[in-house]
């Protein structure tokens, strides 16, 4: 009996909105792009996260870095000079890696060479936008990089300085196109390396590529590029995740002992562990979030105003409708759910019509952004939420209205 009446109620106000179509396809258009807006900016938001997540969670939960400086700026005190880290020198990352003896750890020295090399095979070159690094035989693993063809380099490799090479999957496509890369020879600056490896490919970050790199053994980037003030990374991740607090807390030791900071003066270097670098960047993104849900409240807050209105004029065109349905016997009950369903098929349709509108223009500016689309669920669950709230708080006053209508005045209504 209740399904057989909702149905009803259902086809009553699909009928009422055909007799106000232009009214009904304006108000649900007011829905749609506050939903619009909503779904838009959290489907961005998801794909970012998404993105970002790929990116770092390759370098493991339980990895860290010691750089020049951590991730945030510091200043001393109330003034704002910035507190200015000397680099960290390859004498430096050398003996840090000799004194830090904690258990189950490794530890991985490199240093960006040069990022605008032009890299030669045979008759072809690429454009100077190359970036050549100097590592060590740890670096891939600390840096969750994988080979899809070749090898990592050995520890042979590293301490023979080997001219050998480890390519992005960018060249397998383009300068080694058409060919089997491993052990064919490359030219960087006139120097000829043989190829050992082809990395996995990494895709894109903000429009850097990840795949346009070659990793060369550091002591031979070192004799080929002896830039002044070359600053060094130490990388070091341990195979029990459980130890990474001591493991931090005693790389952050050794360093000072290496710098010979004394016990009242502040470390002079930065400490960044991958877990702490993914979550300081989501809490930037929820930001991004409170602002889609802002943005789209306000919208929203416009929507609701003009379903009440539609609503409480459809109670004032229908006056007789209701004073003759309540004269052949129907209920105040019935009376309100007739006019609530109503609010509420509008509110549904404004809110499909919004979620299919944000997803393609979120799906449409992730791939602008090269962020990697997930379907944000998340968004589609808020957007009917939202719209079953808005049809709830719009309705409600319309519905009572046209339930409290005295039946003989309602039918003396023209």
């Amino acid at each position: 009996m209740m399904l057989k009446l909702f149905k009803e109620n259902i086809r009553i106000a699909l009928g009422s909105i055909r007799t106000q179509l232009l009214r009904t396809i304006l108000t649900v258009l007011i829905i749609a792009i506050g939903i619009t807006a909503l779904v838009c900016i959290l489907t961005v938001v998801a794909a970012l996260e998404n993105t970002l997540s790929t990116d770092f969670a390759s370098m493991g939960s339980n990895t860290f870095n010691i750089n020049q400086y951590a991730f945030e700026t510091r200043n001393r005190g109330g003034d704002e000079r910035e507190i200015i880290n000397p680099i960290i020198s390859y004498p430096e990352a050398v003996a840090f890696k000799q004194k830090y003896n904690f258990p189950l750890t490794h530890t991985s020295l490199s240093f960006t060479a040069v990022s605008n090399a032009e890299v030669k095979f045979e008759n072809k070159k690429t454009d100077p936008e190359i970036t050549v690094m100097g590592v060590d035989d740890y670096f891939l693993i600390n840096s969750g990089l994988e080979t899809t063809l070749g090898r990592n380099f050995t520890g042979f490799d590293i301490s023979n300085n080997t001219y050998s090479c480890i390519v992005g999957s960018d060249f397998q496509k383009d300068l080694l196109k058409d060919v089997n890369p491993i052990d064919k020879v490359i030219s960087i600056r006139g120097a000829k390396f043989k190829v050992i490896g082809v990395l996995k490919e990494k895709g894109s970050t903000f429009g850097n590529s990840q795949d346009l790199r070659v990793l060369i053994p550091i002591q031979v980037a070192r004799s080929l590029f002896s830039e002044p003030n070359i600053n060094y990374t130490i990388s070091v991740m341990i195979d029990k995740k459980e130890l990474l607090d001591q493991a931090v807390d005693n790389a952050n030791i050794t360093m000072r002992r290496v710098r010979k900071l004394t016990p009242i003066k502040d470390d002079n270097f930065g400490i960044s562990r991958s877990d702490d670098l993914i979550n300081k960047i989501l809490s930037i993104t929820q930001y991004l979030g409170m602002s889609a849900w802002v943005i789209g409240i306000i919208t929203i807050f416009g929507s609701s105003i003009a379903l009440m209105n539609i609503m409480l004029v459809s109670v004032t065109e229908r006056t007789r409708e209701i004073g003759v349905r309540k004269a052949l016997g129907a209920k105040r009950s019935t009376i309100a759910t007739q006019f609530f369903i109503e609010t509420l098929v509008i509110g549904q349709m404004g809110g499909v019509f919004g979620i299919i509108l944000g997803i393609s223009a979120g799906y449409g500016i992730a791939s602008l952004l090269t962020f990697d689309f997930v379907t944000p669920w998340a968004a589609i669950v808020s957007a009917f939420v939202t719209t079953f709230i808005v049809a709830i708080v719009s309705g409600s006053y319309p519905a009572l209205k046209a339930s409290k209508l005295d039946p003989i005045e309602a039918l003396r209504y023209e």
